[in-house]
């Protein structure tokens, strides 16, 4: 289907550029342009305002100890700022639920960074029907960790314990060996959930507590201050620069589609102009 020239047949000189640009058609095409242009634009604001945390966290607010209570609600997920959080709480050892997981690296207090260890995990009751799971201590082979799950089976089941230590998110599940399908290689409260025992109607906490204090057969967990959150969110500024780039993306497809209009008209007047001579 061919399309009808906008310029007449005795026109003298080709039309420009800019008066194809001016005529109603084209007006009305920069006019919604602008409406996509204005909705990305307020898209990029929204992500820019959201990029800079006009109210950071204090410097070093992690390391001071607060009640697990305040902090964190049974069930909440983690949020950013507080992940590593010190806390401190209060419970007792449910017995049988000490449980070991693997691939834990330990730097320092004598343990080799290079070599991964094991884990020596508990469900700590902190109120009725409620549990965290805590990481009590590092141990460089499994033979040690399963002694130090035994030792503690025996000695620590049933007793009160209070427990000081950093707070930090599920790593997730992990399938086991087919071989071991108790095995457990991740640090997730919902895996180990699957092996406690008197679990019904419990309430949980999704993250776990990594405690400072190790019992004896055990090496306490390495678990430094994180590192502080910077007050702008480089990704939301990336984001918001998108947004602006496809606002102008909107204005360059008018230009594009009115410049290959103008060129359509000049060529065919070109071509008119060549069959009239």
């Amino acid at each position: 289907m061919t399309t009808t020239p906008e310029i007449p047949p005795t026109q003298e000189f080709p039309p420009t550029l800019r008066e194809v640009m001016l005529r109603g058609r084209w007006i009305g095409v920069l006019c919604a342009c602008l409406v996509v242009a204005g909705v990305f634009a307020f898209l990029g604001q929204w992500q820019l305002e959201r990029a800079i945390d006009t109210d950071p966290p204090p410097a070093g607010i992690t390391e001071e100890v607060r009640p697990l209570a305040d902090v964190l609600e049974p069930g909440e997920y983690l949020a950013e700022p507080l992940v590593g959080q010190r806390v401190e709480t209060s419970g007792t050892w449910v017995g049988g639920d000490f449980l070991v997981v693997s691939s834990r690296f330990n730097d320092g207090d004598g343990a080799d960074e290079g070599t991964s260890g094991y884990w020596v995990t508990g469900q700590l009751r902190v109120a009725d029907r409620t549990s965290i799971a805590v990481a009590l201590g590092w141990a460089p082979d499994r033979e040690s960790a399963d002694a130090a799950v035994a030792d503690l089976d025996r000695n620590a089941a049933g007793a009160d314990a209070e427990i000081t230590g950093r707070i930090i998110s599920d790593e997730g599940a992990a399938l086991p060996p087919a071989d071991e399908p108790f095995a457990l290689s991740k640090m997730s409260p919902a895996m180990l959930l699957g092996q406690w025992h008197d679990v019904e109607q419990l309430s949980m906490y999704r993250p776990y507590l990594a405690s400072v204090d190790a019992p004896d057969g055990l090496v306490d967990i390495v678990s430094p201050a994180p590192h502080e959150l910077s007050s702008v969110n480089w990704l939301n500024v990336f984001y918001a620069i998108e947004w602006a780039v496809f606002a102008g993306f909107a204005f360059y497809i008018w230009y594009r589609l009115a410049k290959d209009r103008w060129q359509l008209e000049v060529e065919e007047f070109e071509e008119r102009a060549a069959a009239a001579s």
